[in-house]
């Protein structure tokens, strides 16, 4: 311990580190997910031997909601009377990278550069995805933290950013949202008329970049002149010591044409695409990130009529029809059931000519056409084709009374679907 301590002395102030980094084995990938490997190297460059009692690193991920006066777990106590804290822990790891001995207190590191790798595995449990607003922050960091005797600690922090994966191909985001109202537009008993609104969007998830079509029916019945829009807005909804705090902001918009009184207007399918965002976050009890597609119509003089259709921006895009057999297909096939009433599966060919009209009218009505001439010897006219006349009776007409009873009634199933 002796030497150990005279080690430690001789090194001093003078000891520092020069340089310390962290660095990750794949700098190019974006974020992280749930049950992922998190792998990398620490690095540390000595201009003189350095004495250490360990290096360790950590990884860290919480979701803070906080508000108020010095709002925070480090508020003093009058102040935290007034603040509003809330805090969520969802990622905790602790590695040791170079620790001394047993029985010995310090490690001397020798001048120039070392390199520590890790590897440690994020939770298989689902992650939130990292965010930050106004009022609180969900986010993740790897920290490296080099112990010195007689010296503060020195780290270094790379945050780490996490994303929880949210699939627009499921059921419940692939139904079409629909909805529908009416606006009278005036006060007291001197109303204009009603201004309607119906919209809809196909599916429920959408992804940063697409574009969503929307569909729209706009009815001017008053005297004035409205103009509709949509827009994309998003909710911040923060929970902190039973009190809430909300901002609401819009990320996209989108604006139609005037619609003079006594007219209408229709959207089939006009876009709005969606900026890069911050994906839903559903699933953090004290954040949540919210969308809505708003098709609303200011009306001068009155409220604007709105109709927000909720929104999911997820991070695995669509990827096609096929997917969507719960959702739209099933809306399709049903729509279109009611062929089954009247459609066979099976086509039947349509009637022989033969059987509709008898032998005796069909003798009746051959014409008797002249042999050819004998032409030996004779210069003969050409060739002309010769076109049969057809003269036999048109088909019956149709009629309820079958014209051939027969003695046996044949009967058959008739079923319906509802």
């Amino acid at each position: 311990m002796g030497g150990e301590a005279g080690c430690a002395a001789a090194v001093g102030a003078e000891g520092r580190v020069k340089s310390l980094g962290l660095v990750f084995e794949d700098e190019r990938k974006g974020c992280y997910s749930s049950g992922e490997t998190v792998a990398g190297h620490v690095l540390l460059e000595a201009s003189e031997p350095v004495a250490l009692r360990a290096l360790r690193l950590e990884a860290q991920g919480r979701a803070t909601a906080a508000w108020g006066p010095s709002a925070g777990p480090r508020a003093s106590a009058g102040a935290s009377a007034l603040a509003v804290f809330s805090e969520v822990e969802y990622l905790n790891v602790r590695l040791s990278l170079r620790e001394p001995p047993a029985g010995e207190g310090i490690i001397l590191l020798q001048p120039g550069k070392h390199e520590f790798p890790f590897r440690f595995q994020l939770p298989s449990e689902p992650l939130v995805t990292s965010f930050t607003g106004k009022y609180g922050s969900i986010q993740y960091c790897v920290r490296a933290v080099l112990e010195q005797p007689k010296v503060p600690d020195q780290s270094v922090k790379r945050e780490l950013q996490v994303v929880s994966h949210v699939d627009v191909n499921t059921p419940a985001l692939l139904t079409p949202v629909l909805k529908t109202q009416e606006k009278m537009v005036g006060c007291w008993f001197f109303t204009s008329g009603p201004v309607s609104l119906s919209a809809k969007i196909e599916r429920k998830g959408y992804c940063n970049g697409e574009a969503i079509p929307i569909y729209a029916e706009i009815e001017n019945c008053s005297s004035r002149l409205i103009v509709p829009k949509a827009a994309i807005f998003q909710t911040q909804t923060y929970l902190a010591s039973g009190k809430t705090k909300t901002i609401r902001h819009m990320v996209a918009n989108v604006r139609g044409n005037h619609i003079a009184s006594g007219s209408t207007d229709t959207w089939n399918g006009k876009t709005l695409k969606i900026p890069p965002v911050t994906p839903s976050i559903l699933d953090c009890c004290i954040i949540r990130v919210d969308y809505s597609l708003a098709v609303y119509i200011h009306i001068p003089g009155a409220k604007k009529l709105m109709l927000e259709l909720p929104l999911v921006i997820g991070t695995i895009p669509y990827n096609g029809f096929g997917s969507r057999n719960s959702s739209i297909a099933s809306q399709f096939s049903m729509d279109m059931s009611w062929l089954t009433l009247t459609l066979p599966e099976q086509p039947e060919a349509p009637p022989n000519y033969a059987d509709v009209v008898s032998e005796e009218e069909f003798s009746r009505h051959i014409p008797s056409y002249p042999q050819p001439p004998n032409c030996e010897g004779e210069v003969c006219c050409p060739m002309f084709a010769c076109i049969q006349e057809f003269r036999f009776q048109p088909p019956p007409l149709y009629a309820e009374v079958d014209p051939h009873p027969s003695d046996v009634e044949e009967t058959q199933p008739v079923s319906f679907i509802l």
